[in-house]
């Protein structure tokens, strides 16, 4: 088996990934982990953006873009050269899928929308995944994972309480779950195209992904026309559902069920608050949760998390530390889980990446790839296509397509 003849559910879909930086990368990178061959195709005047995205890096070679670009194969063609969109056109007759994260018309504008290739592939799949999406008043602007977590809601409702400075969601929220819409949508066309033969135009956003993320708020303000705003860890809905403060540090603890919350209450060895009046129901404990809270804290604070977490374990209370990425990253559960692989990058030798969420008992997935070099594989995708080695000599020569001399040539 040829190290791009992949395992998984999705072996024998093709992508042409022309996407760059997180959300377009994202959503190819996720089919790429579920079998699909994904060839990623790089700008020609010096690849995605997260190639300049260092330090961090490991012996010169970017973290952000080996995390985002493994299991890929990857080449390099000037789409403003024809005979770089012409070569580009020779991939996409074998392809199922292309992804792209452009500004609105860049690709219309040299042939390569949607409704320019449809005519001529109408098997392709095309997923656009932009900033507000194809339609409506802002459909021409450029957007970035902050601007959408603001416009969609996610910052009014993120961060310690009233008054205080909108606070960011510490990962790119909107950008990752862009990604992860679009590999949804990829698939449910794919499934389509299976049956029928027809591709399709799929269109998502980080606006759209960041709006997805407020289902409980969104239910909330639809349903009393008040918007919600920040609340540190708290739940909106029910309470105790939050991260209390221990002797050396925090603990977040799911207690909110009638069930759940006396339970608590032993625990903590305050058992006249589970009969308490003002803390009865769920309804009952939101309307003066703020004093409920007080009360518990002043509990927790008195031990350490480890403690609180074998006493609560102990009983069937959902909760769990706070832990640091490097500590989450160490976990026994998350290396249980393969959540912490390793491959052997060409110049960075090993390299630890995060691992494929979704575990498929008869179609197994691998990370097998790390990240390709800056046009890695332009010889062996275009070869594949059928380029002669003298089509593709002229390609290079004329800037039309760029390489990356093998390894150990370049280290000679």
């Amino acid at each position: 088996m040829s190290q791009h003849q992949r395992r998984g559910p999705l072996t024998g879909m093709r992508v042409i990934d022309l996407s760059h930086v997180m959300a377009g990368p994202t959503s190819a990178r996720m089919l790429a982990d579920m079998g699909a061959d994904v060839i990623k195709v790089e700008k020609a005047d010096g690849g995605d953006d997260t190639r300049r995205m260092l330090p961090p890096d490991i012996k010169g070679e970017p973290a952000a873009y080996m995390m985002m670009n493994r299991n890929k194969r990857g080449i390099v063609l000037d789409l403003k050269k024809p005979a770089g969109r012409a070569a580009l056109k020779r991939l996409l007759k074998d392809a199922d899928v292309l992804i792209e994260n452009y500004r609105h018309d860049t690709l219309d504008k040299l042939g390569l929308g949607y409704e320019a290739l449809h005519k001529e592939f109408p098997g392709l799949i095309y997923c656009a995944v932009s900033g507000f999406g194809r339609s409506g008043p802002y459909a021409d602007q450029g957007g970035y994972d902050l601007i959408a977590q603001g416009m969609s809601g996610l910052m009014a409702i993120t961060g310690e309480g009233p008054g205080r400075p909108p606070v960011k969601v510490g990962s790119p929220a909107c950008d990752i779950t862009a990604g992860i819409i679009a590999a949804m949508a990829i698939c449910a066309a794919y499934a389509h195209k299976l049956t029928t033969g027809e591709g399709q135009f799929v269109d998502t956003s980080l606006f759209e992904a960041g709006i997805t993320l407020t289902y409980w708020q969104s239910a909330i303000a639809l349903a009393t026309g008040v918007s919600p705003g920040p609340m540190g860890s708290r739940h909106p809905l029910n309470g105790p559902y939050q991260a209390f403060e221990t002797s050396d540090g925090y603990i977040n603890v799911g207690a909110s069920n009638q069930k759940m919350y006396p339970m608590l209450c032993d625990v903590l060895g305050c058992p006249e608050l589970g009969k308490d009046p003002r803390f009865l129901t769920g309804r009952d404990r939101m309307g003066n949760l703020d004093t409920l809270i007080d009360l518990l804290n002043e509990r927790f604070r008195k031990q350490s998390t480890a403690h609180w977490l074998k006493k609560l374990e102990a009983v069937g209370i959902p909760c769990g530390p706070v832990l640091s990425i490097t500590e989450m990253l160490q976990h026994p559960q998350t290396r249980a889980r393969d959540m912490v692989v390793a491959v052997e990058h060409p110049v960075a030798g090993r390299v630890e990446t995060i691992g494929v969420p979704a575990k498929f008992s008869e179609t197994p997935t691998e990370v097998a790839m790390p990240a390709p070099l800056y046009g890695q594989h332009t010889r062996e995708v275009l070869t594949e296509a059928g380029f002669t080695s003298a089509e593709i000599n002229a390609l290079l020569a004329e800037g039309a397509a760029k390489e990356t001399a093998p390894p150990k040539a370049a280290a000679e």
